[in-house]
């Protein structure tokens, strides 16, 4: 650690949250439990998430790839709910595995109560935590850069109305003129107010800047 304040103090996480459930999707693909081109197909509590999300209509279905993407880019809380039902049958089970994840990463701080960070009573993580989650899945899963560095993509929804192309926008505009910004995660909620976990790398030398 080169500087930290207040780094164990409990606080909501907002979509910072999403660090985890990203680690976990990785988790499976490793296993081979998880394909990148599965369908998944969008439930009613999916669809019902609201903050920042992909529009997903219920029984519309998208690919593991394109859910993936539409979370690590654009935050996408209906997106994460749905990889969460779909890998775990239920967003209940999949935060028993968030939880038991973290557990195993030392997050002495952290109790996740739902997939995507919306304010929740009793979810909460801290500084120190969410630097251990960004550093496992950086370390890991390198291929998540592929996402988070990019500022610009799309997805197409097929629903009953026809195929339609929709638009996804990297919430961290760190990417956009920070010198070696790799990633990683923002995240806004009215408890939460604006976190960040960034992540950089220069010259062979990675760091990893958390703001609450």
């Amino acid at each position: 650690v080169v500087y930290q304040k207040d780094a164990d103090t409990r606080r909501s996480p907002a979509s910072i949250t999403k660090i985890m459930t990203l680690i976990l999707i990785f988790d499976a693909l490793d296993k081979g439990s998880l394909k990148m081109d599965d369908t998944v197909t969008t439930s009613a509590h999916a669809k019902s998430m609201g903050g920042s999300q992909v529009f997903l209509e219920e029984g519309e279905t998208q690919t593991a790839a394109d859910l993936t993407k539409s979370i690590a880019i654009a935050s996408a809380n209906d997106a994460a709910v749905a990889m969460a039902e779909f890998l775990a049958g239920s967003e209940e089970a999949f935060v028993q595995k968030m939880n038991e994840r973290a557990k195993e990463l030392g997050m002495e701080d952290t109790n996740f109560v739902n997939a995507c960070g919306l304010d929740t009573e009793g979810h909460v993580s801290s500084a120190y935590d969410i630097a251990l989650m960004s550093r496992e899945l950086m370390e890991n899963f390198p291929e998540i850069k592929e996402y988070t560095t990019t500022w610009q993509d799309s997805i197409v929804h097929k629903t009953r109305r026809g195929e339609e192309t929709f638009g996804l926008t990297n919430t961290n505009k760190l990417i956009q003129w920070y010198d070696g910004a790799t990633g990683l995660k923002t995240g806004s909620t009215g408890n939460a107010l604006y976190c960040l976990s960034g992540t950089a790398e220069r010259d062979g030398m990675g760091l990893i800047a958390v703001v609450m």
